[in-house]
């Protein structure tokens, strides 16, 4: 019998909202208005119009799944998560977890908001499990040592929102282990789409979310699944990851909620572009750096930054593409002064004066041996003239040791309902969440805020 996967499972269902500490509560409340927010601004996301057109054929005719940013649209409940994760992670702007390289809340918060809608859900049901399936999604990340193998907000989603769903219905551990089985026989995601910058890369997340659903269905329907999810030969550890240490994460499972660890993402970009965003923002503001006096930009800064935002841009590069490149992104900021949810246009994209400068911006790989680390990093602008400006950057703006303050998290959660067209509820929405564990029926409680008239 897979320990492993039996201590996950007694994990998350003993996992009860009213036993965790404050500051677990806080993140909770904070991350899911994050998601929701963001899960709004991907209502016009790039495809996302076609992707709930494809979830519209699955579903046919019937559906009580409510999808974030569409008012009236229901969709059968698989299908709803499919949309809700596909809009939440589409434009880079979801949380995530930095050490587990992973974006936990894209798949565990739209499963939830998925199947709330089948059968009444308390809010101190759904917290509870969606911190369940958080804490799940950051162990498997965080006791991988090796590099970045497959798409883990993927592969390691699916297992944590099979966790959630558990939780919030109260299954029997046999139930869950089952369930886990097969989200191990359901779990995918490559790197491939993220080098090529394709939309692939969320809609893996939105697969993940579906089959989540799927994996309980099944588990519920009496279907008996691999046992050995995590650490059998074939299991999931096994195939999906090198270089794993277990004993410290499973350790801390009784004391460390990953929700605790999560960063906010303060702009719509890989978040390994953001470190360099704000270097550059700081010379810009403080030593006066402009596109004119700029001769080249470097960002020597750990490998993984360089694998996941050290790309080249070009014409006609997709959008995707293009906000995991770090160059156009730092021409974004020397000509904008920030990067925004309505600058990934065509044509900025082909724009020759920001491709231009972007020829002017590198990144460089350090020696740094820590295969997961975003800092330390090191920006240096050189300017025509020959003078040189250095700014070190130690730690991320929006994460826990940097985090976004409460005027900054509702400007941004602000700017993504505008973004969604629903700007109308952003004070209902917040209210919502500071109050949702005192909901008797969460998915009645989104679906008239979501309906709620201009």
């Amino acid at each position: 019998m897979d320990d492993t996967a039996g201590r996950f499972v007694d994990h998350a269902l003993g996992t009860e909202w009213d036993a965790l500490s404050h500051s677990a509560q806080r993140a909770a409340r904070i991350f899911l208005h994050d998601s929701v927010a963001v899960g709004i601004a991907g209502r016009n996301a790039m495809l996302a119009d076609a992707a709930f057109a494809a979830a519209q054929g699955w579903s046919g005719r019937g559906g009580t799944g409510m999808v974030l940013g569409r008012p009236g649209a229901r969709l059968t409940v698989p299908h709803a998560a499919f949309v809700n994760a596909y809009q939440i992670h589409a434009q880079e702007y979801d949380c995530v977890h930095e050490p587990a390289v992973a974006h936990p809340m894209a798949s565990v918060g739209a499963v939830l908001l998925a199947e709330a809608s089948r059968a009444p859900l308390t809010g101190s049901d759904f917290l509870a499990a969606m911190v369940a399936g958080v804490d799940l999604v950051g162990a498997l990340g965080v006791a991988v040592k090796g590099p970045l193998k497959l798409f883990r907000p993927a592969t390691a989603g699916i297992f944590g929102s099979i966790a959630a769903i558990s939780r919030a219905r109260r299954l029997t551990p046999e139930v869950t282990r089952n369930a886990l089985g097969y989200g191990l026989a359901f779990a995918s995601g490559t790197m491939q789409a993220h080098v090529e910058g394709k939309p692939a890369l969320a809609v893996q997340v939105a697969a993940a979310a579906r089959s989540a659903i799927e994996a309980v269905d099944l588990a519920r329907a009496g279907f008996e699944g691999p046992q050995a999810s995590m650490e059998g030969p074939f299991g999931y550890l096994s195939l999906f990851e090198n270089d794993v240490d277990l004993p410290p994460v499973l350790d801390a499972l009784s004391r460390v909620r990953r929700i605790e660890e999560l960063s906010w993402k303060p702009f719509p970009t890989g978040r390994a572009a953001h470190g360099a965003i704000v270097a550059l923002r700081e010379l810009i503001a403080e030593q006066g750096v402009t596109v004119a006096t700029l001769e080249r930009f470097t960002y020597s800064a750990p490998p993984l930054i360089h694998r996941l935002v050290g790309r080249r841009p070009y014409v006609g590069m997709s959008v995707a593409y293009a906000r995991l490149c770090l160059a156009w992104l730092a021409a974004l900021v020397l000509t904008r002064g920030t990067v925004d949810l309505a600058d990934f246009t065509p044509a900025n994209l082909s724009d020759p004066d920001l491709l231009a400068l972007a020829e002017k911006i590198v990144v460089v790989a350090d020696d740094n041996p820590d295969v997961a680390a975003f800092v330390p990093a090191v920006g240096v602008a050189k300017l025509k003239d020959g003078a040189e400006h250095k700014v070190t950057v130690m730690k991320q703006f929006g994460s826990p040791e940097w985090p976004l303050s409460h005027d900054e998290h509702m400007t941004k959660a602000r700017r993504c309902l505008e973004f969604g067209g629903m700007a109308h509820i952003h004070l209902e929405l917040a209210a919502l969440i500071e109050r949702l564990d005192q909901e008797a029926d969460v998915a009645a409680a989104f679906v008239g805020l979501m309906e709620l008239e201009s």
